[in-house]
C-alpha cells in the first residue's frame, strides 16, 4: 500500500512540473499573449489595453514599438487609465498635448527586457529599492509591495502594482500594472 501511494505521488508531482513548464502563453486583457508578435500586435488584441493602444497611435509611437527593442513597457490597463481625473485622456489625445503624452507614454518604457525576477534582484541588491530609467529620460522606483508584488514609484510618488508579469513579446516584455506612472 505504501508503495501504491508513494507512485501515485510521484505521478502527481510529475504531472504538476509538466503543466508547469508547459504553461500556455499567458492571456491579457481576454486574449492570448504571443512571444512571437511584438509588443503593439500582442496590445491590439487585449481588451484590457484599448485606452493605452488609442494613446499609443495618437502619440505616434506605434512604429518605435514595433521595433526590435528590446523594450520593457509597464502597460496600464484602461482600468489605470480610468483612475485619473476626468477629461485627462481626453484632453491627452487632443493635437496640442501631443508632446505631453509622448512624454507619459514613453515614461512607461525601459530599455531592455526586465523580467520581475530581474526586478526582484535589482532591489535586493539596492537594498530594497531599483532606480530605473524610461526612455522618457525620467526614473520610476521599484520596491517590493505587498504580497510580494512589485510596487513601481514615480517620480512624483504615485504608485502602480505590477498586476500581470512577464508577458513576453519578440521585442521585449510588457509588464501590465494598475495605475499610470507621471514623469
Amino acid at each position: 500500500m505504501k508503495k501504491l501511494v508513494s507512485s501515485i505521488f510521484a505521478v502527481a508531482l510529475l504531472v504538476s512540473a509538466s503543466v508547469t513548464f508547459a504553461q500556455k502563453d499567458p492571456m491579457v486583457g481576454g486574449a492570448e499573449m504571443y512571444p512571437t508578435k511584438n509588443i503593439v500586435e500582442n496590445a491590439l488584441n487585449s481588451k484590457d489595453h484599448t485606452t493605452l493602444v488609442a494613446a499609443v497611435k495618437a502619440a505616434g509611437l506605434v512604429d518605435t514599438l514595433e521595433g526590435p527593442g528590446p523594450f520593457t513597457v509597464f502597460a496600464p490597463t484602461n482600468e489605470a487609465f480610468d483612475k485619473l481625473p476626468a477629461g485627462t485622456v481626453d484632453n491627452l489625445v487632443k493635437p496640442e498635448s501631443h508632446d505631453t503624452l509622448v512624454k507619459i507614454l514613453t515614461y512607461h518604457v525601459v530599455p531592455g527586457r526586465i523580467s520581475t525576477n530581474d526586478l526582484k534582484k535589482m532591489i535586493e541588491d539596492g537594498g530594497g529599492k531599483a532606480t530605473l530609467t524610461t526612455v522618457e529620460g525620467g526614473t520610476i522606483t521599484a520596491s517590493k509591495g505587498i504580497y510580494g508584488k512589485i510596487t513601481l514609484t514615480d517620480e512624483k510618488g504615485g504608485k502602480a502594482s505590477i498586476t500581470i508579469a512577464n508577458v513576453y513579446q519578440s521585442n521585449g516584455v510588457i509588464q501590465v500594472i494598475d495605475s499610470v506612472l507621471m514623469p
